[in-house]
């Protein structure tokens, strides 16, 4: 393949255009699975969890070292990386945020106080795992070989990751859409006040999508640690990421971080084919100011 940003890369072929495409939304699969995992935390409870993408990072290196030490399969790791970052989630919302909420006057003053709390929490994470695995950047071999889909080629293990992130996502929204649980979330989302008068129990719902959110961006590390290699540094990327797909999305649209995340991917991965893999963070830093101004509610949030 031409490297991107070349000026003597020549005109793109239908193949090339096939391969950015589909790079962009294997990328914008990861985004959306994050996004969607941190927008549940906020649009339902008002919590901006800065420490989002540390939880990713986690997942990552637990799903490394079940395979690089005792053989576990990747995709055997899944369920497993939901279910322990899910118990984090519960114990630290149980430990921070709902004292929080019970000493804090206002959502305002909870807002503010839940941000600096998740720095600090973030930055404790990623000493923490620092500590205990290192520095250096992690991999494995995990289904590289590539795979033809017409005239064009994708590593096996890049496929798997679009198809599992894009089947967590609609998992998901279908649960939130069709589910009892589901139905009382969105009324959350909707009014928090009027949810409360018909009888909806914020105390159960509150920790256990908390939870569920943790639980996503384990399962997100532990996709990413199938394809890329990973560092203890590699998940405040992630979330700010997350934040801008958020943002094209709307705050509280779940439907909206899917579309969105897809969107970025493909948006950044066509930028920086056309201009330089380096100006990446110069387009998403873009798109994000130019829809906060623009379309301050979200490109798909609706009125």
């Amino acid at each position: 393949r031409s490297p991107r940003g070349s000026e003597d890369a020549g005109p793109v072929t239908a193949v090339a255009w096939l391969e950015l495409i589909a790079s962009g939304l294997i990328t914008g699969g990861v985004y959306a699975l994050v996004a969607l995992g941190l927008n549940l935390q906020y649009g339902l409870m008002r919590i901006l969890n800065i420490a989002h993408g540390e939880f990713l990072m986690v997942g990552a290196f637990l799903t490394w070292m079940a395979t690089t030490q005792f053989g576990i399969s990747p995709l055997l790791m899944i369920p497993v990386a939901f279910a322990l970052l899910m118990g984090a989630g519960l114990a630290v919302h149980r430990l921070v945020f709902r004292r929080l909420t019970r000493t804090s006057p206002n959502l305002d003053v909870f807002e503010a106080r839940g941000l600096m709390v998740s720095f600090g929490l973030m930055f404790l994470v990623q000493n923490f795992a620092q500590l205990l695995w290192g520095g250096d950047l992690r991999g494995y071999d995990f289904l590289t070989e590539p795979v033809a889909i017409g005239s064009a080629q994708f590593a096996a293990n890049k496929l798997l990751l679009l198809a599992l992130a894009l089947a967590f996502s609609a998992a998901l929204i279908v649960t939130l859409k069709k589910t009892l649980y589901g139905k009382g979330v969105r009324a959350l989302m909707q009014s928090p006040t009027g949810a409360q008068l018909v009888g909806i129990d914020t105390e159960r719902l509150h920790p256990l999508m908390f939870g569920v959110g943790l639980g996503l961006s384990g399962v997100a590390g532990c996709l990413l640690s199938m394809t890329y290699t990973i560092s203890p540094s590699m998940g405040e990327p992630y979330t700010v990421t997350a934040l801008i797909v958020i943002t094209l999305g709307g705050f509280g649209s779940m439907s909206g971080a899917l579309v969105g995340g897809l969107a970025l991917g493909v948006i950044e991965a066509v930028g920086m084919h056309f201009t330089s893999p380096s100006l990446k963070s110069l387009l998403s830093y873009g798109i994000f100011i130019a829809v906060l101004l623009w379309r301050p509610n979200g490109l798909f949030a609706r009125k």
